[in-house]
């Protein structure tokens, strides 16, 4: 799904499987020669370790991020060396992200300032689990449950990002058209516990900014879809443009000053923190 949300999709943000890494690919390699030497064939080692043969050939090819049973259970069948459950840690992609997307979670984890305007879903940093299930379930090809649970548990990890604790907090900003809440994507009671998950975010983050654009706007500098904007740490600036199956990391300055104007404008253009929290409100009164 190539929505986030760019959790990359279903609101940037975004799944499939992981991408091939050096950390991955090493990981398989490893794995393969534990299983050679112990004297398991493919199949064998799949029975053992009650994983698919597919599942096993991923991983070994650095297709597939190994979770934490996988891990455990290969090691039992390779003879417990603890190569695989001290690499393990260092793997650096991760499962539940879509490929396109995961060098911009990467920088999400250090970005000192973070501004998303989202005209699809609600931003995958913001999202429920119910939300996120629901969200995931609405566009096909359908997950299957390993992958579904994957994508859940990657989107609510990256949630930690919103902490104030963290230091420094990162400071979030995010613009969400007024269609997107009143969608009722999963049904009222998902809805429902949405807009409450919202408004005592809003309320409990004094680093989050949230601003609703409202459906009537006759000037909208944001028709031409999503914008996502990081600042890093020596206050250099990324952008992220998601599509169909497909994300791209811009970091060209005269593109990223283009969508800094436009997100500017965005803000002006959008409700105040204020009233946006007041109709949050609204909207929940009237479920």
């Amino acid at each position: 799904m190539a929505y986030e949300n760019t959790d990359g999709g279903a609101s940037a943000g975004s799944w499939g499987e992981p991408g091939v890494s050096d950390s991955l690919r090493t990981f398989g390699a490893v794995l393969q020669a534990l299983r050679e030497h112990a004297g398991l064939s493919r199949e064998e080692f799949a029975s053992a370790v009650r994983y698919s043969k597919h599942t096993v050939a991923s991983v070994e090819q650095g297709r597939r991020m190994p979770d934490g049973d996988f891990v455990e259970r290969a090691e039992e069948a390779t003879g417990n060396t603890g190569a695989l459950r001290r690499a393990a840690p260092h793997l650096t992609r991760k499962a539940g992200l879509a490929s396109w997307f995961r060098e911009w979670a990467r920088l999400e984890t250090t970005a000192i300032s973070l501004c998303t305007y989202e005209c699809r879903v609600v931003p995958g940093l913001l999202q429920t689990e119910a939300y996120a299930r629901a969200v995931s379930l609405a566009v096909p090809p359908l997950p299957g449950p390993e992958e579904l649970d994957q994508r859940i548990a990657a989107r609510l990890e990256r949630q930690e990002l919103l902490a104030v604790t963290r230091k420094p907090p990162t400071a979030f900003n995010f613009i969400v058209e007024q269609a997107v809440l009143e969608r009722g994507t999963g049904g009222d009671g998902v809805t429902r516990e949405l807009l409450d998950h919202l408004l005592e975010l809003i309320e409990r983050n004094w680093n989050v900014e949230f601003q609703v654009m409202p459906t009537r706007q006759p000037s909208h500098a944001g028709v031409d879809g999503p914008i996502m904007l990081a600042e890093t740490p020596d206050n250099q600036w990324f952008a992220y443009s998601e599509g169909q199956q497909n994300g791209r990391l811009i970091s060209s300055p005269k593109e990223i000053s283009l969508l800094q104007q436009r997100y500017a404008k965005l803000r002006s253009q959008a409700l105040t923190p204020e009233d946006s929290v007041g109709l949050l409100k609204r909207l929940r009164g009237a479920l």
